[in-house]
């Protein structure tokens, strides 16, 4: 065995190393809510999470991938680069994992390998050189898509609650509560599901552009086997919960019934899902908090812990520049042991 496939083996099992961490990094946005209202125990929520995180294999495609993928311009990827984006990433997601801080498990990928690849240019170019890395096509739709996603989720979360308080205006809080509950399984699920669809595909395209870059596939379409391994990963990371952010994603930010947890899952489901159809990489973390927030605020913003949220905001306006940092000094150190980044 050659000691390139190696290394691609190697990088790949890093890569679904990321996945599974983004699974539990990311299982409280699955599960935050329906464990918040009391409808699903801890353990009986994760398990339905991580079936629909699996599940979403066969959703929408591989659009996000090659988005993802193409963020940085595919003659400055290198296995290097891909490696030294993934360690960035892992880096600062355990770090985020360990204060409980829901940050972006998208984002830091994206942030890791964008931060690998400048610091490959700025080693072969010159530090000034260094934004050449990226692809301006792919990032800043991202980018835009880093506020639009958030707040189209707080807007149908908002919407969704005048119409659930409007339709249920002659019934009881213990009737609405007793309906709720129920529908409360398919939006978690669907949420699940729209989570799946978006997240592991990340993960499939910094698989795909390290068979790519090595030659071991002709072009950027993605392999069946690393799109059912993208999401095996997901569902099993899922699985092992996360229960720090759970805490501060279903309780902290606001309180929450049955009903507001079925509009803040409705409304970021159909965000996700739209974004996917789209090809655009965006983050759970985001959007769902984003919903949460709109469901808080139908009372009164004060129903909202603002505090809290502004902690989230700070953490999440860190994600990209922190995981990048880790990319650039991670391909930095491999320079170390390899001339050839």
């Amino acid at each position: 065995m050659d000691s390139t496939l190696l290394l691609v083996i190697f990088i790949v099992a890093v890569a679904l190393v990321f996945d599974y961490i983004n699974g539990f990094h990311d299982a409280a946005n699955s599960v935050a809510t329906i464990v918040a209202t009391r409808v699903l125990t801890p353990g009986q929520a994760v398990v339905w999470a991580a079936f629909f995180n699996f599940v979403a294999a066969f959703g929408f495609g591989t659009a996000v991938a090659k988005t993802v993928v193409n963020g940085v311009n595919m003659d400055v990827v290198s296995v290097y680069v891909i490696l030294a984006g993934l360690i960035g990433a892992i880096a600062w997601d355990l770090i985020t994992w360990y204060v409980g801080l829901p940050t972006s498990s998208s984002h830091a990928l994206l942030g890791g390998y964008a931060g690998a690849g400048m610091a490959k240019v700025a080693l072969t170019r010159g530090v000034g050189q260094s934004f050449e890395a990226l692809n301006p096509e792919a990032i800043w739709p991202t980018v835009y898509f880093i506020v639009l996603a958030p707040l189209l989720g707080l807007a149908i979360a908002y919407t969704l609650m005048i119409a659930i308080h409007w339709m249920f205006r002659n019934a009881s809080p213990k009737k609405m509560d007793s309906w709720f509950r129920r529908l409360q399984l398919v939006s978690a699920a669907v949420f699940s599901f729209s989570h799946g669809t978006n997240d592991a595909q990340k993960t499939m395209g910094i698989i795909t552009g390290v068979l790519f870059t090595t030659h071991r596939i002709p072009d950027l379409n993605v392999p069946i086997w690393v799109i059912f391994a993208a999401h095996a990963a997901i569902g099993l990371g899922t699985l092992s919960g996360g229960w720090r952010i759970v805490h501060t994603m279903g309780s902290r930010l606001t309180r929450l019934k049955p009903r507001g947890g079925f509009a803040a899952e409705t409304a970021a489901a159909i965000s996700i899902m739209v974004s996917s159809y789209l090809g655009k990489p965006v983050s759970t973390t985001h959007v769902i908090a984003g919903a949460i927030a709109g469901v808080g605020s139908i009372k009164r913003t004060k129903a909202v812990r603002w505090g809290i949220a502004t902690r989230i905001l700070w953490a999440w306006g860190m994600t990209i520049p922190a995981a990048a940092a880790a990319g650039g000094i991670a391909l930095l150190v491999i320079r170390i042991f390899t001339a050839n980044v």
